[in-house]
């Protein structure tokens, strides 16, 4: 499985806004931090919001913060809402399936199988467990 660069960025952003939980971060300081395109940041903390992870504020103490305590924030559910709209195999997606076995395959209901198992697995986990350390984050 391949995770694309917006979960992996939007949990990267997470990693480190749960290690100072009850601070704001703007797309900015993490665009700087991590060195990513400040853009395509906002897109995924838009995502987060939509979502319930995050809310963002405007103005002089704005930035994002946690709806909830990042322990309560499991890593399946944030994973399973980055990744929404993205397919594991075509005959998953909902927008036109051109498989020529669909009708037939014994493939597909084990894929489906393994991802609810891999999405149940990240969600034995919370933010607050893959939390950044202090020194990793400073």
């Amino acid at each position: 499985m391949n995770l694309t660069s917006f979960t992996d960025y939007g949990l990267r952003m997470l990693m480190r806004m749960a290690s100072a939980p009850d601070r704001a971060f703007s797309t900015a300081e993490l665009a700087e931090e991590f060195k990513l395109s400040r853009n395509h940041l906002a897109k995924i903390m838009q995502q987060l919001a939509r979502g319930g992870v995050v809310e963002t504020r405007r103005g002089m103490n704005g930035g994002a913060v946690f709806c909830r305590d990042p322990s309560e924030i499991r890593l399946g559910d944030v994973v399973r809402l980055l990744e929404q709209g993205q397919a594991l195999v075509e005959c998953f997606r909902a927008d036109g399936n051109n498989c020529t076995i669909d009708g037939c395959c014994r493939l597909k209901a084990r894929l489906r199988h393994a991802e609810t198992r891999f999405i149940d697995d990240l969600n034995q986990s919370t933010l607050a467990d893959i939390a950044l350390p202090e020194h990793a984050a400073a």
